[in-house]
């Protein structure tokens, strides 16, 4: 299914959406049962600082360690808690960052997505329970789909939306128009969505979600 195709899908359901607006203390339990019936463990926490001492707590120290671009993560200070940890984990973005041949740091890229835990965000969540992550290059979706042993995604309830349909069309009319601004504003020429993963369902006790109750990333 082309873009155009997904968008008209999308588009299909009508209605406006403000994809800012935090959810609702009711959304957010249905949304929670949902995403539990489909085998994603869900935690709610009140902010940012929650969000990441929960996330702290999650990942044993010595883990294996890759995290997905995600605006979301540097929001509540996660990347900056790795860099002050250098030696708490096995963190794949050093080794990454250190290899300077271009195809060797390519290899390791792709080996990064069997990681023992990745961890980023995602662009759209369902109250029924279905997740959509969009990618320009598909980097992180592998490892979301089956490759990493654990996921954890970090996301603000903002990101709540009614339908899968919705999910879909948050994704490509709000958070792709947000990321492509902040791709140019960093001196690159855009961004694309290059993929889309739309999650279902997941075996028990390989993804957990983190929902915050404050408007974290696109």
């Amino acid at each position: 299914m082309g873009k155009e195709a997904i968008y008209e899908l999308a588009l299909g359901k009508g209605g406006v959406v403000d994809y800012n607006r935090l959810a609702s203390e009711t959304v957010i339990e249905r949304t929670v049962t949902a995403l539990k019936e489909r085998n994603i463990e869900t935690f709610v926490v009140e902010n940012r600082q929650e969000a990441l001492r929960k996330l702290i707590e999650l990942v044993p120290e010595g883990a294996e360690v890759m995290t997905g671009g995600s605006t979301t993560l540097e929001e509540i200070g996660y990347d900056k808690y790795l860099i002050a940890h250098p030696k708490k984990y096995q963190n794949w973005k050093n080794k990454i960052f250190s290899e300077k041949d271009a195809k060797k740091q390519a290899e390791l890229r792709r080996l990064s997505t069997v990681s023992e835990y990745y961890i980023g965000s995602v662009h759209g969540i369902a109250e029924t329970g279905e997740i959509v992550i969009a990618s320009a290059t598909g980097s992180q979706l592998g490892a979301y789909a089956y490759g990493a042993r654990h996921i954890i995604w970090v996301a603000g309830t903002q990101k709540i939306v009614p339908s899968l349909e919705t999910a879909i069309r948050r994704t490509i009319e709000h958070c792709y128009t947000l990321e492509d601004e902040h791709m140019k504003k960093l001196g690159y020429s855009g961004s694309q969505i290059g993929k889309m993963l739309i999650l279902n369902k997941e075996r028990p006790g390989r993804i957990t979600m983190i929902l915050v109750k404050k408007k974290l990333g696109f």
